[in-house]
């Protein structure tokens, strides 16, 4: 993945969010909710972007015996 349309992505996520957060009418805590999920959702694809985490979400962990 390029960084390009990675920054791409992350611009129309944010624009996304932003219109969800301005124009739906809903609780502050449901956008709350909303935000937090969206946020990690974000984080965990680009730690998988950068091949920080696998593409299956494993974090290697080594075994102590």
């Amino acid at each position: 993945m390029s960084l390009m349309s990675l920054v791409i992505t992350l611009i129309v996520v944010g624009v996304l969010l932003w219109l969800i957060n301005t124009y739906i009418p809903m609780d502050g805590k449901i956008k709350k909710i909303i935000n937090i999920v969206v946020v990690v959702a974000v984080v965990l694809w680009v730690l998988s972007a950068f091949g920080v985490i696998g593409h299956t979400g494993d974090i290697r962990v080594p075994q102590v015996r």
